[in-house]
């Protein structure tokens, strides 16, 4: 689904990919990359895969084909912007996320940028609760400045989300080192001062802001832990200790990875040492009461948007499986003990993303933000799908493709005059695929799947976004057992037996009042077409 302006409607600054590598420069962060200090970011060979998939993001932005979907009109101010900076206006927009995400990694492996679309979303929706708590409107002032500078220039954040965490069965104000957990260290009139560590900041050292938000609930003598800001990437006290993004430096002439070369993610534990925030920039100071409505709002954004982006990687795994079949001599379509598992990895990729595509279109506006979410029950189940089967992707890979995918020579022996013909010679198997070609995609299959890369890809997509514990307890949180109940008690005529007190029985589907539901007036109503029944 795309619909929305043409790109003749005011618009913000939207950069380049050159433009934003240049941008860069004009940031001095403090980083570390496998222990040697990174003078410029913009130039570091080991960032280069990272910044490359980033400036994907841009580029996309600015293409006239791509541009109705990688841009969205922020009505409240009449601009148009990226859309990785979009704040949710209607199912569409959530529906566009998705499509987007899912082309941004297709080219990419992993868009990184969509991160900060969903931490901005939660942010709007915590600033509309805050504010209607106090009786004012200072919060949503404050976010709606900042937001209006992200978006004018078009500026990429880093998520600053997942503690350090000390003692797992400690909280917070408990650790005994307390910068384990990120904290307000000093209220000062001016602003606040923010000690402690966050554990995985993904692509720190390229971005040009950091947003710092709770990983959890907090209590109330967890107050101080309850902080939520925005900072440049190079303020003072802070430190960035990365990772290489993907796998820079391999001999490209000499045939390295080609995909983890070109494309690839730094992830950083990133110090802050007595960093100090204006209070313009901070959108949670302690109210403790608010930070698990922050940590939910942006988890079912966040696993709403990772659907999307594991469902790019599986597209690259099926283009990949029906080129091997075909460099090996197969065709799918005639052997079956590839064609499976072929649909198999078919299902299991279109499987997740239609969970995303249902929370897409059962999604609801924010009472208070206004800003759209997505349904939680289809995010998390479409999430929860793709932790665990990222590893039945990587397996019908391995399965379709054979194992010379790692028991391939070095790519140094194509170029060796003494085994490079003999390679080329044996090692070919259809006649109408050249040697080098069917190498070119087993190299591809392994990089994505049997590599350091490949491994990456499986932790992160498991545990990114929350572990699968966390998102069985949001399916089971939000999902009607309740109607489900009161289903087959009506069938089995016990209905006398329903009481609002059994808790298995409270646990109601939301919103669902009528056929039509609740919309705003003017909303776009959707057609069920296999029902005829109006849908919000």
């Amino acid at each position: 689904m795309v619909s929305g302006p043409p790109l003749s409607v005011a618009t913000g600054t939207l950069l380049t990919g050159d433009d934003y590598r240049e941008s860069l420069r004009r940031y001095h962060p403090t980083v570390y990359v496998d222990a040697r200090r990174i003078d410029s970011v913009a130039d570091a060979p080991e960032l280069q895969p990272g910044i490359n998939a980033l400036s994907v993001s841009y580029d996309f932005a600015r293409d006239p084909a791509k541009a109705r979907l990688m841009t969205a009109r922020q009505s409240a101010r009449g601009v148009t912007v990226n859309r990785m900076l979009h704040i949710n206006e209607s199912a569409g927009d959530l529906l566009n996320k998705l499509e987007a995400v899912r082309l941004l990694c297709q080219e990419t492996g992993c868009a990184q940028r969509y991160l900060a679309h969903d931490a901005l979303n939660a942010i709007q929706q915590l600033t509309a609760r805050l504010d209607d708590a106090g009786g004012g409107n200072e919060y949503r002032a404050r976010f709606a400045d900042y937001l209006a500078e992200v978006q004018d220039g078009d500026l990429s954040l880093g998520i600053a989300m997942t503690d350090g965490k000390g003692d797992r069965s400690l909280h917070p104000h408990q650790q005994p080192e307390p910068a384990t957990y990120l904290h307000i260290a000093e209220r000062r009139a001016d602003g606040i001062v923010i000690s402690g560590v966050k554990a995985i900041v993904t692509g720190a050292p390229y971005m040009h802001h950091l947003l710092v938000m709770p990983s959890r609930q907090m209590g109330a003598d967890d107050a101080d832990f309850a902080v939520c800001c925005a900072l440049p990437v190079d303020a003072p006290g802070v430190t960035i200790i990365a990772r290489p993004a993907g796998r820079p430096g391999e001999k490209p002439e000499h045939g390295a990875p080609l995909f983890s070369r070109r494309y690839g993610q730094s992830t950083a534990v990133v110090v802050f040492d007595r960093v100090f925030v204006p209070w313009e920039r901070v959108f949670l100071a302690g109210e403790w009461q608010h930070s698990a409505g922050l940590a939910y709002d942006y988890a079912t954004h966040h696993r709403h948007s990772c659907i999307a982006a594991r469902a790019g990687f599986g597209d690259l795994l099926i283009g990949a499986g029906a080129l091997i079949c075909e460099a090996n001599g197969f065709d799918p379509g005639k052997k079956a003990s590839l064609r499976e598992p072929m649909v198999e990895l078919i299902k299991i990729t279109e499987g997740f993303f239609a969970c995303g595509v249902a929370a897409s279109v059962y999604g609801a506006a924010d009472p208070l933000s206004g800003t759209f979410m997505p349904d939680p029950v289809f995010a998390n189940i479409g999430k929860l799908l793709l932790a665990t089967q990222i590893y039945d992707m990587h397996r019908l890979a391995h399965e379709v493709s054979g194992g010379l995918i790692v028991a391939l020579p070095g790519p140094d022996e194509d170029h060796n005059p003494a085994t490079a013909a003999t390679l080329a010679q044996l090692l070919r198997a259809s006649p109408d695929v050249p040697y080098n070609q069917r190498i070119e995609v087993a190299r591809f299959i392994e990089d994505l799947t049997a590599s350091y890369q490949g491994g990456w890809y499986s932790v992160i997509s498991l545990h990114g976004g929350g572990s699968p514990a966390a998102m069985k307890q949001e399916i089971w949180r939000h999902y009607p057992v309740g109607d489900k109940v009161d289903l087959v008690e009506r069938l089995l005529d016990r209905g006398v037996l329903h009481d609002e007190r059994r808790a298995i029985t409270r646990n109601r589907q939301p919103g669902r009042c009528c056929d039509a539901g609740c919309s705003v007036p003017g909303q776009a109503i959707m057609v069920d077409r296999r029902t005829d029944r109006h849908k919000p």
